[in-house]
């Protein structure tokens, strides 16, 4: 499937320095590729394919911006348009990974596998959840830190 044409263009692109990133707003579309596109909006024109996935889109940005490390690179919120063809998601560009460890939530560094997601129990949830709910204020904390501990006697 790689082998089908996919020209890619970024649209509402900005330099964000205070968060150390470069951000845009990424279309995929459907259509035969014009020979003279300039490549100001992100739009993935993939004929005959039904998404690009997000690792060869992460790949193309690479080139595209001239990337150092593909890691450093966030593409989220696609959707597909009715018809498919066309597909518009969101992109980030950090200026180091660390950058982006710093900056963007954990669950997209978990998705992207620069973090390990914590797997912790059911019970253990909903137990500290009655415990804080039997205190108010600053002592919540405290109630769910009692089950961290392990109720030492």
């Amino acid at each position: 499937m790689a082998d089908r044409a996919v020209t890619i263009r970024t649209r509402k692109f900005m330099t964000n320095r205070l968060l150390s990133r470069k951000q845009f707003r990424v279309v995929e579309q459907t259509l035969p590729v014009p020979s003279n596109l300039i490549l100001q909006v992100i739009d993935v024109l993939h004929p005959g394919r039904p998404n690009v996935s997000k690792a060869e889109l992460k790949d193309k940005l690479a080139g595209m911006y001239e990337v150092k490390d593909p890691n450093s690179i966030f593409v989220f919120k696609f959707r597909t348009h009715f018809g498919g063809g066309k597909s518009t998601g969101f992109g980030l560009i950090y200026d180091s990974v660390d950058n982006a460890k710093k900056y963007e939530p954990k669950y997209r560094l978990i998705r992207n596998g620069l973090d390990t997601k914590v797997e912790k129990s059911r019970k253990q949830l909903k137990e500290r959840k009655n415990r804080s709910k039997k205190v108010r204020g600053v002592k919540k904390t405290k109630a769910g830190d009692a089950a961290k501990a392990g109720k030492k006697k």
